[in-house]
């Protein structure tokens, strides 16, 4: 069964001029379930996890700051929203779905979180609305655990994974690829071990192309044993905060392409949605839903 980490927090009310971003959370959900592509006994609800897994990717003063929530001006600044409990406790709830869907993941072959994709996350700091990388806090509870040895993280998102890129730079045991917008955020980008840096107003084409040449053959030489996917549908043309050229259809090509992939190779995969900004909700939820169907079409 399909195993989808969903929490009434994700949608977490922020001031004016960020709540449409969230409600996408609400109503991906309530979409899978009207139509049947889910039933309640797909979702199941992560909670606040212990301490261990975050402290294995992140400083402790860093993490000591944000429940503290005593970060300074500039570092709430770069995080791009008011601190508060509520947030602080909704990334850390985040992070958990996304270490429980990698044990559902391996059982099932894959599972997903709503919500997650926080890869913009270092270390030591937030960045762009990501406190805490939920994909490298579930890769090292893996590895701590013994669960999986080689990681594969899979960026697909827009914006460079510049986060994910910091936290495993000089560690061989997670390989980072990231294929994201050139011109998009951010502006100084990290170093993943893989990085494709593709030109405004890329088209579907040229998009799948390149993914269809390079991802297996990643896979190829580095012999994961898990896979960790960020599919961000903000690789939309419509999407206010991308620069990419990219339709619904192909957008849902690149998941059926790298999700069948995995199940080719027999290789357990664990999705965190990542961004989507377009001005119209339908389209936002539409593009997420697929990777959701795509997931029970391929896999159960």
């Amino acid at each position: 069964m399909l195993k989808i980490a969903y929490h009434p927090i994700y949608t977490h009310p922020l001031p004016d001029g960020h709540r449409f971003p969230m409600i996408k959370y609400e109503l991906l959900p309530k979409q899978l379930l009207h139509e049947g592509t889910c039933v309640e006994d797909n979702f199941f609800t992560p909670n606040i996890p212990e301490e261990a897994p975050i402290l294995n990717v992140h400083t402790k003063e860093y993490y000591d700051s944000l429940r503290g929530l005593t970060l300074d001006r500039k570092e709430v600044r770069k995080i791009g929203f008011p601190l508060s409990k509520a947030l602080v406790d909704r990334e850390v709830i985040i992070a958990d779905g996304t270490i429980k869907a990698s044990a559902y993941a391996l059982q099932h072959g894959i599972a997903m979180n709503i919500a997650g994709g926080t890869h913009h996350a270092y270390t030591n700091r937030g960045e762009a609305f990501c406190l805490l990388n939920d994909q490298a806090i579930g890769a090292r509870y893996l590895q701590q655990k013994k669960l999986a040895h080689k990681i594969l993280i899979v960026d697909l998102d827009v914006h460079q994974g510049n986060g994910t890129a910091e936290i495993f730079k000089n560690d061989a045991s997670v390989f980072t690829f990231s294929m994201h917008g050139a011109k998009n955020y951010p502006f100084k980008k990290e170093r993943s071990d893989v990085d494709i840096a593709l030109p405004n107003q890329t088209k579907d084409a040229a998009y799948l192309q390149i993914l269809k040449n390079t991802l297996p053959q990643l896979i190829k030489e580095q012999k994961p044993d898990f896979m960790y996917y960020l599919c961000g549908v903000d690789i939309l043309a419509t999407d206010k905060l991308g620069k990419l050229g990219c339709t619904v259809a192909g957008c849902k090509e690149r998941d059926r392409f790298v999700l069948q992939t995995c199940k080719d190779l027999d290789l357990p995969v664990m999705c965190s949605m990542g961004g989507g900004y377009s001005p119209d909700i339908k389209t936002i939820v539409d593009a997420h839903a697929n990777t959701f169907r795509l997931a029970q079409d391929i896999f159960f």
